[in-house]
């Protein structure tokens, strides 16, 4: 029988989701701990794979096991046997022929920055000290939507059959993290800065690129329009450097 999981995890001490030799994993972690518990060997196929120290919420897999499952019980003693940074949310009995990764129609990431020292906030979020224009770094987010080609933003070596995806939806937000909010720590308005991107898939390394790329932008190094340029070059050493993983999330797979 085929069941769907829905889990999060913090990507900070693991080598992304996909299993790598002598390198912890997401991936690894749960078949470890499923076969353990159903005491047979289990596959774990996820909606995609993420980057080490690339974060997740409401990531989705699927594996197939015994019938009749107790799947709150499952849960249960799965979260208790993680490592931490890992947490189940759900299982459920899902369609034979439900696939994690194919079935997905749209996979959203945020990536987040902050441009002044916070104590806070380096663990989850990029320290960008340059002044930036967001308003240039949004006019150039245009260019990307749409399907067409983005092989400029894909790491080389990649196996992808196409580099050819859908984004629906690409902009960059202010906005107040807790701390601020709450606890009145000191900070001016466009302090912090989150970067939302939609599309049917992406590619290894894409979204990193993208937000590379963008800052190249923001900084006064190219205008807006540079982007058309980047896209229709193919080349990934046209394209901005690659931003570190830690502030990158997966924020949902939708099906």
């Amino acid at each position: 029988m085929r069941y769907k999981i829905t889990l999060s995890y913090d990507g900070t001490s693991f080598s992304g989701w996909q299993i790598q030799p002598n390198a912890p994993s997401i991936q690894e972690s749960l078949q470890h701990v499923l076969g353990v518990l159903l005491k047979e060997e289990i596959t774990v196929t996820g909606a995609g794979r993420t980057d080490a120290g690339v974060h997740a919420v409401g990531y989705v897999a699927h594996f197939d096991g015994p019938e009749d499952l107790d799947t709150a019980a499952l849960g249960c003693k799965i979260n208790a046997m993680l490592p931490r940074g890992i947490i189940v949310h759900c299982i459920a009995v899902a369609a034979p022929d439900f696939h994690a990764r194919f079935d997905a129609v749209e996979r959203s990431y945020k990536y987040f920055l902050h441009r002044r020292r916070d104590p806070f906030m380096e663990t989850y979020s990029y320290r960008c000290g340059y002044k930036l224009d967001v308003a240039a770094m949004n006019e150039a987010c245009r260019y990307l939507l749409g399907r067409r080609d983005f092989s400029c933003f894909e790491k080389t070596g990649g196996a992808n059959k196409t580099s050819v995806c859908d984004v629906r939806y690409a902009a960059w937000t202010t906005y107040v993290p807790t701390h601020v909010a709450q606890l009145g720590y000191p900070a001016q308005e466009g302090d912090y800065l989150v970067f939302e991107i939609r599309a049917d898939r992406f590619l290894r390394n894409m979204v990193r690129a993208v937000v590379g790329t963008l800052l190249e932008i923001g900084r006064g190094r190219h205008e807006p329009s540079w982007m058309a340029d980047v896209l229709a070059s193919g080349d990934r050493c046209t394209a901005g450097e690659s931003v570190p993983g830690h502030a990158l999330f997966l924020k949902e797979v939708d099906y």
